[in-house]
């Protein structure tokens, strides 16, 4: 990958407002591969009960994290927006755990890009969610 394309994609992320108030940071960036954690904070808790992550916040990693993959394909644009992204939560992540998300272009057209996502917390065996998305595939 380019160092353009990189700074590019990195810059994407942290001009989002809500990927700064989450502390999403991307660990890992290649072509149309994009890593990113999320730390643990008490003010994403969805359970008060049981200190469990709010599902949005995951969602919204994960769609923060597929916008990046698609950035940072060499095919790829300068911009992308979310067209459909559909997420199976499979266990609740682990309180005190931050989240980690990857996500993978799969098939690229001219107009759209395939991705697919996991997010797993510390423990990792299981993933917390899995996710299937199309992105748009802009021009530069």
């Amino acid at each position: 990958m380019s160092a353009d394309k990189a700074r590019i994609a990195r810059q994407f992320i942290q001009s989002i407002p809500h990927a700064r108030a989450l502390g999403m940071q991307i660990t890992a960036l290649d072509d149309g591969m994009a890593e990113i954690t999320m730390p643990y904070d008490t003010r994403l808790i969805g359970d008060p009960e049981t200190g469990v992550i709010h599902g949005g916040a995951v969602s919204a990693l994960m769609d923060t994290c597929g916008g990046a993959a698609v950035m940072s394909h060499p095919a790829a644009p300068a911009g992308t927006a979310t067209i459909d992204l559909r997420i199976d939560y499979m266990r609740a992540a682990t309180p005190g755990q931050s989240i980690t998300a990857r996500a993978e272009i799969y098939h690229i057209t001219r107009n759209v890009a395939f991705v697919r996502a996991t997010a797993r917390d510390e423990d990792a065996e299981l993933p917390v969610a899995t996710a299937t998305g199309a992105f748009t595939v802009e021009g530069s």
